[in-house]
């Protein structure tokens, strides 16, 4: 199957120039959803798609992208911006903006990163800081020794977790949200193992950039 690939970029906190041509120099197609065209207009930065409900972009005749306005109140901008992406056969999504500014936007978008993750074959959020995304039940970790990774329970309790190859071990154990969870974690072995049997884990895997 081919893989189509597209950048989403959120109205969060406003990713570095360089991450987001980085991104789009390794997508097909690149979305914006609503406040986020700010961003691309201050980076002189040209989407495909500008898509939302246009609460916070006004729009104007002094830019040569589209734009899709969409009054579904059942949906949030992401949420548009996901389901445009897969009318458009993508496989593979990167969402840049999708945490920072205000939380309960963030609580949105990662339960949006639930939502759709059965739906691409890899969706995942990205910032100056790292890559996140839910795991499936078993995932190999190819990074280097001494990259952060952190293990958090989305659905509120994941159960039977092990893993190798981390700096401190899970064997078959639950994390649980105000109750325990695998943040600030490292890798010690090359490549390190991740299961669970029960729940919806979020992995966020540090940018080694510096490492």
């Amino acid at each position: 199957m081919k893989k189509y690939r597209a950048i989403v970029l959120c109205d969060g906190e406003p990713p570095s120039k360089n991450l987001i041509t980085e991104e789009m120099n390794n997508s097909d197609l690149f979305i914006v959803t609503d406040g986020g065209a700010y961003t691309v207009l201050k980076y002189n930065l040209t989407p495909d798609i500008i898509i939302g409900d246009m609460d916070s972009f006004t729009d104007s005749d002094a830019h040569s992208f589209t734009v899709i306005k969409d009054n579904d109140q059942e949906t949030n901008d992401l949420e548009k911006a996901l389901n445009f992406a897969l009318k458009q056969e993508c496989t593979d999504v990167i969402v840049l903006g999708a945490s920072g500014q205000r939380v309960d936007h963030t609580l949105k978008n990662l339960s949006v990163l639930k939502q759709f993750t059965p739906k691409f074959m890899s969706i995942a959020f990205r910032d100056s800081y790292g890559l996140l995304f839910l795991l499936p039940k078993k995932y190999t970790v190819y990074q280097p020794i001494g990259t952060v990774i952190s293990l958090f329970p989305l659905s509120g309790k994941v159960e039977g977790i092990k893993t190798t190859g981390l700096k401190y071990p899970l064997d078959y154990e639950t994390l649980e949200n105000g109750v325990r969870d695998g943040s600030s974690n490292i890798v010690a072995q090359y490549p390190a193992e991740i299961s669970y049997e029960r729940g919806d884990l979020l992995i966020f895997i540090g940018d080694n950039s510096d490492i």
